[in-house]
């Protein structure tokens, strides 16, 4: 696991759920000292506390080795997961549908049970062996609002993470009008490994991701080619939702998935996922039959 920049993880150690600071040696377990003040990150996100649990974890040791911990999502039990597809490029000329960039962002959900946390297999389930990768960079939201200005989305993120936005591609050609019987199997993505404080724009304004099977590149670009860029999604998302804190943007995935090869690779049973951002880290998945 890399950690770039502190960040803030959920995790399952010694029968308990707790949240802690990662750093490359480990993690410093804090739920000990403000469990009774947040019961969760969501918690901490809304009392906009991220950045006193990072100071909090200065120069203190490690209490668990990142290998010793189950790795939970950053923010259990979030109230809305809403991605964003299509959104690089690339991506639309990917469909060879003859059809225009589009001129606004397509938009489905994902609930909290199709995810889980860094370090954890995703699951092929035995319905279909079309299971697929898709490296995300998410955002999380601090700061409640409806109808946000564009100039005021910066104000409403407390927090980005890393997603692989993992997807039963048959399963998303059921019906005419929706992907989300393909989005939504339990355990088919991640996210984690944990919550990197929003401090400024700059943090957004040009972000390298890459995802990698078996340390194979197939997903590289940058976040300045996004059609759709993170101010633009809180604005526009907010308009007909009221977003609160601890909902997450999924924010679109670069050209590269394994649907996209030819002839397609879909995951296998054995294969490991590594999705990476400059500034936020890296997620890491296995794969295993469910």
């Amino acid at each position: 696991m890399t950690i770039l920049t502190p960040a803030i993880a959920t995790f399952h150690a010694d029968g308990i759920d707790r949240f802690g600071c990662l750093t490359d040696g480990g993690i410093v377990d804090l739920s000990k000292d403000f469990s009774e003040r947040y019961r969760d990150l969501r918690a901490v996100i809304e009392a906009e506390a991220l950045g006193q649990l990072i100071k909090a974890a200065e120069g203190r040791p490690v209490d668990f080795a990142a290998d010793e911990v189950q790795f939970l999502l950053p923010i259990t039990h979030p109230e809305k997961i809403i991605c964003i597809g299509v959104n690089f490029p690339d991506r639309n000329a990917e469909y060879k549908d003859g059809q225009a960039q589009q001129a606004r962002p397509s938009l489905f959900p994902r609930f909290e049970r199709s995810f889980t946390g860094h370090g954890q297999p995703l699951l092929r389930p035995p319905e279909s062996v079309q299971l697929d990768y898709e490296g995300e960079i998410a955002i999380v939201i601090g700061k409640k609002g409806r109808r946000i200005p564009n100039e005021k989305a910066f104000d409403h993120i407390a927090a980005l993470t890393l997603c692989n936005e993992g997807t039963i591609r048959d399963w998303t050609r059921h019906a005419k009008f929706n992907v989300t019987q393909g989005k939504n199997w339990v355990k088919s993505g991640s996210m984690g490994p944990g919550l990197v404080p929003f401090r400024s724009r700059d943090q957004l304004d040009d972000i390298k991701i890459t995802t990698r099977v078996n340390g194979e590149l197939r997903q590289e670009d940058q976040t300045s080619r996004m059609m759709f860029d993170f101010s633009y999604l809180v604005s526009y998302v907010s308009t007909f939702i009221t977003l609160v804190p601890g909902d997450i943007l999924v924010c679109g995935t670069p050209t590269g998935a394994g649907a996209r090869l030819d002839p397609p690779q879909w995951l296998q049973p054995g294969d490991v996922v590594e999705v990476e951002a400059e500034g936020i880290g890296r997620l890491r998945n296995g794969v295993e039959d469910e």
